[in-house]
């Protein structure tokens, strides 16, 4: 009767699994089938065994029918509702299944830096020839635990993420490999620092280069949560998990323009869920993903331990493919682990392969994880050139890269060891003279007798003229008059967000955008202005040169109504997409610029924005130039574009990073509203971060983090200057003063590999 009993109760739970996936128990008649069970259960004593047995039996087969039906034709919503259930596995029952011992770092349970974000050391066994083989290895993941509420559901908190981090630091010291899970919804939206955007931002940067190999498991992907351990050689992910840009939620509230209180129609949110393609199988065919690690019917269970095996032999074959492809003898091997992974996919490939690398082999692995995400989202926008062009193209940059470096690194380079070697002989010749003359020197200082009265006489004289060297003439770094907004048309007064405050009297609108800048001159509030202000004030005249004007926004996933707002957001601006990057001078000195336009679909970054970005970046490497990335504004990743869009935010750190590290100065200028994803990526892993005074960052706006933390935020929360006071921005300037501190930041800021240093 005990076993009939629990046989009972495993079937309730699978009714109530049905009921969370299809969110109704309408479906197959799901209530009526609760409804037998707990006539079942009162009834059992009344029952004979046989007739009790029977009755079970036949609603377990109903049962069954409906999980197979519903494991047929599954939604991407309810995928995402198998990912939610309280009964799937999560981080922790990976780490007592897949691995053989663990050891908990920096705290355990609630007594911990960020209970949602787990760091284990641990070993993982490996059968090599039969023989097991124990492999040290580095667990990170989120942990959202079976109800427990102190674990948030996975969002990790910034100082979270920065665990992550060190531990991630502490791999790379010992030469092991990096295991990464993600069961996320997304980031904890808080500005505290270490701040959510920044320290994700942090964790990108630092991860494009650890030298180890890192897999990655995706079972719940939220945005920038996931990226935030996300970043690695080969990424898996579980085939009834999600990983997306945005919850379906909250794309349907953006989609709908819900109001902050009201409800999400499910049907909106259902349709959201289908258009961001967010299953593995869809992740898998945009590349952003390597492999699916098959779950069982309706996703797994904390006590599948048959699913488990199969996770501990894809990481190790995943690991051993990242490896292999490091070494120089792998002919062989990469032959052995293809063919057991086509005649038996479930098993890890039983080869020798170290997993610790040489410093060759190290390279190669920092090399191969570039190219892999410079690959990543090519298909996602529009630009595409002819194979003739694409090999002229080619060569020019081939052609270029050796003449910069020629001529900056070879011959400059010279130039500076031949100055410092004439500097040292300068310096020690001098020294000898000195020594050999100050015998004479002295003599004829007690020989000769200085007239101190002519000298006293000649100080009192009047001082002469002194020629001043400074040419005459205006001000080469003061704002000019060759270009007044459009706004400063209208004849009428506007109100100053600060006049309560203040007492900021009214603005007439031609003095606010003609003469003033766009600033009020009681309290300095900055109001808005167009991309193009920016573009005629801070950069010297007729000196703007576009390049990679051909890349333009498309709609990657089809996504209704995408291409209708791309063409109005066209016809709008007259570009291609939300990012213009050109050539300039400031002051004569060249940059090269990355501007997100307000205009072109606030500011959004998909793949035409990450991919001109890139090159942008790696157009200052070549040309040893320094780039400026100026935020006009950016509403965060583009929604309609998925992961495509997400995955633009390790893809350009890695750009950035590349630059950085050959010597590049990459300064970020950040104005009206910044948010999200790529302030937690390319921009805010910059070293020099500056603000336009007035202007919002931050990781999330105010009614998101209302939403997910409760928290009712001041006015002031995301402002430039609280910003500045976390440590997150390195200054703040005011707009008329943006040419003259962005040239003193060209002159003191950045290595001596610059052209012009």
């Amino acid at each position: 009767m005990n076993e009939l009993l629990k046989k009972l109760q495993n079937i309730e739970q699978r009714i109530g699994c049905l009921t969370h996936i299809k969110n109704t128990d309408e479906w197959g008649n799901l209530s009526v089938f609760q409804t037998d069970c707990e006539e079942l259960k009162n009834r059992r004593y009344d029952l004979e065994s046989k007739e009790f047995a029977d009755r079970i039996k036949k609603l377990d087969a109903s049962i069954q029918f409906l999980e197979q039906r519903c494991e047929e034709d599954l939604t991407a919503m309810e995928r995402v509702r198998i990912v939610r259930n309280p009964l799937r596995f999560s981080f922790k029952d990976i780490l007592e299944n897949v691995y053989e011992d663990y050891t908990e770092l920096g705290g355990q349970g609630e007594f911990n830096i960020d209970p949602a974000m787990v760091v284990a050391k641990a070993n993982i066994v490996r059968r090599i020839k039969k023989k097991p083989y124990t492999a040290s290895v580095m667990v990170i993941g989120q942990e959202v635990g079976h109800g427990e509420e102190f674990r948030n559901g996975g969002s990790c908190k910034p100082w979270g993420n920065e665990k992550a981090l060190r531990y991630m630091k502490v791999a790379e010291t010992e030469g092991i490999p990096i295991h990464f899970y993600i069961f996320t919804p997304g980031s904890y939206p808080v500005e505290e620092y270490p701040g959510a955007a920044q320290q994700i931002a942090r964790n990108l940067y630092a991860m494009t280069k650890l030298r180890v190999p890192m897999i990655s498991v995706i079972s719940e992907g939220g945005s920038g949560g996931a990226e935030a351990i996300g970043l690695s050689d080969f990424r898996l992910m579980f085939s009834h998990g999600y990983y997306s840009v945005i919850s379906p939620e909250g794309a349907a509230a953006i989609e709908g323009r819900v109001r902050e209180g009201e409800k999400v129609p499910p049907a909106l949110i259902e349709t959201c869920a289908n258009r961001l393609h967010i299953t593995a199988a869809d992740n898998l065919k945009l590349g952003t993903i390597d492999r699916i690690i098959q779950e069982p019917p309706l996703g797994a269970k904390s006590d599948d331990f048959s699913f488990f095996a199969r996770v501990r032999s894809e990481i190790i074959r995943a690991t051993d493919e990242v490896v292999l492809k490091t070494k120089s003898v792998r002919g062989f091997r990469s032959y052995e682990v293809k063919r057991k992974k086509a005649e038996h996919p479930e098993q890890a490939p039983q080869i020798d392969i170290p997993w610790d690398l040489n410093p060759s082999e190290t390279k190669r692995l920092l090399i191969l994880r570039s190219k892999k995400y410079r690959a990543m989202g090519k298909d996602g926008f529009g630009g595409e050139i002819l194979p003739a062009e694409n090999i002229f193209k080619s060569l020019q940059a081939t052609v270029e890269k050796l003449y910069y470096t020629f001529r900056y690194d070879v011959l400059k380079g010279h130039q500076k060891q031949v100055k410092k070697a004439l500097k040292e002989m300068t310096g020690e010749g001098s020294v000898l003279v000195k020594r050999l003359t100050d015998p004479f020197v002295s003599a004829y200082n007690s020989i000769v007798h200085k007239d101190k009265t002519r000298v006293g006489k000649a100080s009192s004289l009047p001082p002469q003229a002194v020629i001043s060297s400074v040419v005459s003439g205006p001000d080469p770094l003061e704002l000019t008059d060759t270009y007044t907004s459009p706004l400063a048309n209208e004849d009428r007064t506007v109100s100053c967000p600060n006049a309560e405050k203040h007492g900021c009297e009214d603005l007439w609108v031609p003095d606010l955008y003609g003469e003033f800048a766009g600033v009020c001159q009681k309290c300095g509030h900055h109001f808005p202005l167009e991309h193009q202000w920016y573009l005629k004030n801070i950069f010297d005249p007729d000196s703007i040169r576009a390049f990679n004007s051909d890349v333009y926004s498309k709609n990657p996933l089809k996504y209704e109504g995408l291409d209708e707002r791309l063409q109005l957001a066209r016809s709008k601006t007259g570009l291609g997409c939300a990012n213009l990057t050109f050539h300039a001078r400031v002051m004569d000195i060249q940059v090269v610029v990355s501007m997100l336009i307000a205009d072109f679909r606030n500011g959004t970054v998909g793949t035409a924005e990450g991919e001109k970005f890139v090159q942008a970046c790696e157009l200052a490497k070549r040309k040893k130039r320094p780039l400026l990335a100026y935020v006009h504004t950016t509403g965060g990743i583009r929604i309609q574009e998925g992961t495509l869009g997400v995955t633009q935010m390790p893809k350009c750190t890695m750009a950035v990073r590349e630059y950085i590290d050959a010597g590049g100065l990459y300064i970020v200028v950040y104005d009206n509203n910044s948010y999200a994803g790529p302030v937690a990526s390319f921009l805010g892993c910059s070293p020099y971060q500056f603000a336009i005074r007035s202007c919002n960052i931050g990781f999330a706006g105010p009614r998101v983090i209302r939403e997910t933390t409760g928290m009712d935020i001041p006015p002031d929360y995301h402002k430039s200057r609280s910003a500045l006071r976390r440590g997150h921005i390195q200054g703040v300037w005011d707009r008329r003063d943006f040419r003259r501190n962005l040239y003193k930041a060209l002159q003191t800021m950045g290595s001596p590999s610059l052209y012009y240093r």
